[in-house]
């Protein structure tokens, strides 16, 4: 049966998300292997770093052994293999739409937010696994990150969805990584009201109980 190598955090709860949105189910569908990336327990053990010697999680390992990394391509494997609830476009057109959106998001939010964290808050954590940009660096990506976060809202508008008027995969990168902030006592910038109800409205979603589950 496949394998859902997993842990705390953003990508693979992205992932497991992406499987519920799919009606993928847990014991059905894959088993699940979860890490306690508090402690490093990824990185310690040897079986894990032969299947991903960078130590990141997720993986997704196949029946046949392959090992698929990155929650991004792992999500796009996954809706080829169930295209059906559509989350990435049924057309060219539509998926690059999507992947634009997705992209974006990516470089301009999720990469300097994560790194500000890393460099802040979760510096007791992080500093002695990678390297990490300074304290004062990382406030100054955190606000970047902010900044974006209100093109996004802006974007967003009236909309509950980013791309396509429907939810697709860029609009659960977004409400993923929204609701890692949480965890780590971000708050949605002030005035981003468009955000706010955006979340809001897909905390009703059955993915986002995963975010309310003890691991």
């Amino acid at each position: 049966m496949t394998i859902l190598h997993s842990s705390l955090g953003p990508n693979p709860r992205l992932v497991r998300m992406f499987m519920v949105e799919k009606g993928l189910e847990e014991g059905r569908d894959f088993e699940r292997v979860h890490y306690d990336i508090i402690t490093g327990e990824n990185r310690q053990n040897a079986d894990y770093m032969a299947k991903n010697p960078l130590g990141t999680i997720p993986t997704l390992e196949l029946d046949d052994g392959t090992c698929l990394t990155e929650s991004w391509p792992i999500c796009e494997f996954i809706e080829e293999m169930h295209p059906s609830p559509n989350l990435f476009g049924e057309t060219a057109k539509e998926r690059a739409e999507v992947r634009k959106w997705a992209r974006l998001f990516d470089q301009e939010v999720v990469v300097p937010m994560t790194m500000g964290f890393r460099a802040g808050a979760g510096r007791p954590m992080f500093e002695p696994r990678m390297s990490v940009v300074s304290p004062e660096a990382g406030a100054e990506l955190s606000a970047m990150s902010d900044e974006k976060w209100r093109y996004f809202d802006s974007v967003l508008g009236a909309s509950n969805h980013i791309a396509l008027g429907r939810f697709t995969f860029a609009d659960l990168l977004i409400f993923a990584f929204a609701n890692f902030g949480f965890t780590v006592g971000w708050k949605i910038p002030e005035g981003a009201d468009n955000l706010t109800r955006f979340v809001e409205t897909h905390n009703k979603r059955p993915c986002a109980a995963i975010w309310q589950q003890a691991e």
